[in-house]
């Protein structure tokens, strides 16, 4: 990871802060899932659904007056046809601005958050105009002369995408003080499938919220240079669908082997890991879509069992927050020991990898 010079100020994730709603909903879905699956599907669901490393994963979507689940009798998805996308969007515009908001909060209890001049705001789950970010500026009271950027759609590895535009920013503007927020309400698109692959899918979901601070001082992590590759012929493997019954995730089974495949090709492994062998990497924030996932990059990469711990700590106890899920490891990393060598790597729609170095602050 190159040094900034003079001119062009190293960047920096001072704290980070998360959030997630308090409706566990992990058991649920599983009880509700399961039933839908064909009898001879029921055993091979049984063991996937307890390998998956999830034990909690949380929604916006309130309990029932009996305290049931969203599944249940007078929950959100208690009859079908399912809510349609625009009654979910109403929900949306409800609670993904709180849930970022107590993100937001929980960074305020670690930093002081003010002077703040550009925000940048990641989420796919939703949509909603004025944007997200404007209402999060209003709800904090910003400058209306905040610079603003929304980004949209990206799937999983949209943080990296947010924190690499934060990083150009302070790069660019030496005094700048730029809040990135990640907001995803994935709960809010359950389908009624019964095949099994994806209702594996969807009960790898969760929602949550992150924030954090990106600037020139030098606390926390040094922000590296960025990298992006999509994989060849594999844009059919993640999809979002936009429906008239929400957006309807596709996550191929194939996924976790190409992760492998290209890990093991030298030229990609050697973008992703920054130019240090794997061994020499002694900090890994990789987003936590799933335990095969996760298997994937530490068997592809020969990394230690423990090298993955923040991530599969995050996944255990949040399940895959899309966006977010990365931010979560990076707060458990900036609460760890001191990094010399750090790469962080999403994967999402496209397929397409995308990542950067990083480094504890001097």
């Amino acid at each position: 990871m190159p040094a900034s010079s003079p001119a062009c100020p190293a960047a920096f994730l001072n704290a980070v802060g998360t959030a997630v709603p308090d409706h566990d909903i992990h058991d649920a879905f599983i009880a509700w899932a399961r039933a839908r699956t064909e009898a001879r599907a029921t055993r091979v669901f049984d063991r996937m659904a307890s390998r998956s490393g999830i034990a909690h994963r949380w929604s916006v979507l309130p309990p029932t007056p009996d305290g049931g689940s969203p599944v249940d009798a007078a929950g959100f998805y208690a009859t079908e046809p399912h809510p349609g996308t625009a009654a979910r969007m109403t929900l949306y515009a409800e609670y993904a601005p709180d849930l970022a908001i107590r993100a937001i909060d929980a960074l305020r209890a670690k930093i002081a958050v003010e002077g703040i001049t550009h925000l940048v705001v990641a989420s796919c789950t939703g949509f909603v105009a004025p944007g997200i970010d404007q209402i999060i500026a209003r709800r904090l009271g910003l400058s209306p002369s905040v610079e603003r950027l929304l980004i949209g759609f990206m799937g999983c590895y949209a943080a990296v995408v947010a924190l690499r535009n934060a990083r150009h920013i302070v790069r660019s503007e030496r005094h700048a003080r730029v809040l990135v927020v990640t907001v995803e309400l994935s709960t809010l698109h359950l389908q009624p499938a019964t095949d099994i692959e994806p209702l594996l899918a969807m009960l790898q979901f969760g929602d949550g919220a992150a924030a954090a601070l990106v600037t020139a001082d030098a606390s926390g992590i040094e922000l590296g240079t960025p990298f992006a590759a999509a994989l060849p012929d594999t844009e059919a493997l993640i999809r979002w669908d936009v429906t008239d019954a929400g957006f309807a995730m596709h996550l191929s089974g194939e996924v976790p082997a190409r992760i492998a495949t290209a890990l093991a090709d030298t030229a990609f492994r050697t973008i992703v890991s920054d130019g240090h062998p794997p061994e020499a990497i002694d900090g890994w924030a990789v987003h936590a879509g799933g335990r095969s996932i996760l298997d994937a990059v530490e068997h592809a990469m020969q990394l230690k069992p423990e090298a993955l711990d923040a991530s599969r700590q995050v996944l255990a106890e949040n399940g895959n927050m899309s966006s977010a899920t990365l931010m979560f490891v990076f707060e458990r990393l900036l609460a760890g020991p001191r990094i010399g060598h750090g790469v962080a790597l999403a994967f999402g729609p496209g397929l397409a990898a995308e990542g950067f170095g990083f480094r504890s602050a001097a």
